[in-house]
């Protein structure tokens, strides 16, 4: 797993709140690269326990590629605003009109991205309403609830939260064992006073209302395999929350590119960055209608 000393920001990307027509989200946007010509934007989604800080590792190397990307915390998520108690404030629905909003204020059509739960959102926004998208990358996500050991991971989370705020589990997390075996955050980008402050800021109400979406979620691919969408389905070699034969079989039902990243497990967004970037790019522009350098599934990127 890839852990670094701080959120550093990429070279030329700027971190501000995005105004949308449903309130207000903190992204990071990072532009085309200075001499490389602008191919296109995207937007990108983190999972549960996540932040747009996990996408950092990803922007430079797409940024070489032409690409704008903008990674964005969802509402209630670290930077982003949000009930702290009301968990209705956090329905997929809800959630899923956030991401037309945010698509809306950049300026569609983009591609969309979305890693775990927020593949799950994103697919969400995309059963919605597809115009505003080019493109939909499910990124380590699913076609319906996590596996049973991931849902105890889960159940641990709501049952500490039902007697503790953030700060208390937070440090009950971290006397049970390594946080992502117990419930917390999973290990990514970002040292340990980081990781616990992206923890403060999000929202309890957040974190137990995507819990049981992540718990429930019916399958769905059929649905999304009727809109008219390039599809692709990117994964680590490895996933303990959604096992890879199930995503291999999601994709053959999307008919969507499938990309596997060897040495990558649940976050190929901070496990091999650079390599994930290479076949997000490498999708991007065989929608685009450049020449794809790879084959257009079953790829087994790098």
């Amino acid at each position: 797993m890839t852990t670094q000393p701080a959120f550093t920001p990429p070279p030329n990307a700027r971190a501000y709140p995005l105004h949308t027509s449903r309130g207000t989200f903190a992204v990071v946007d990072s532009p085309a690269a200075p001499g490389v010509a602008p191919r296109g934007t995207a937007l990108l989604l983190p999972g549960f326990t996540g932040s747009k800080e996990d996408f950092t590792l990803m922007h430079e190397p797409l940024a070489a590629r032409g690409y704008r990307t903008v990674a964005v915390d969802g509402r209630g998520q670290h930077e982003s605003d949000g009930p702290e108690h009301d968990e209705s404030a956090y329905a997929q629905g809800e959630l899923a009109r956030d991401v037309l909003a945010q698509a809306a204020a950049l300026g569609a059509p983009l591609h969309l991205l979305g890693h775990s739960l927020g593949g799950q959102i994103a697919r969400a926004a995309v059963l919605l309403d597809p115009s505003p998208f080019r493109s939909l990358t499910l990124m380590a996500s699913g076609p319906a609830q996590i596996s049973d050991s991931q849902q105890q991971r889960v159940k641990l989370l709501r049952d500490a939260l039902a007697v503790m705020n953030m700060a208390e589990t937070w440090e009950a997390i971290l006397a049970m064992g390594p946080p992502e075996e117990v419930g917390g955050p999973a290990r990514g980008i970002g040292g340990p006073e980081l990781l616990r402050r992206r923890w403060l800021g999000t929202k309890p109400a957040q974190l137990l209302a995507t819990g049981r979406q992540l718990c429930t979620e019916p399958d769905r691919v059929d649905e999304l395999a009727a809109v008219s969408l390039p599809f692709h389905v990117l994964s680590g070699a490895s996933d303990d929350t959604w096992p890879v034969p199930v995503l291999d079989d999601m994709a053959v039902r999307l008919n969507a590119r499938r990309t596997v990243i060897p040495g990558a497990e649940h976050s190929p967004n901070a496990d091999r960055p650079l390599h994930t970037a290479q076949a997000c790019a490498d999708f991007w522009d065989s929608v685009d209608g450049a020449d794809d350098p790879g084959p257009a599934d079953n790829q087994h990127c790098c």
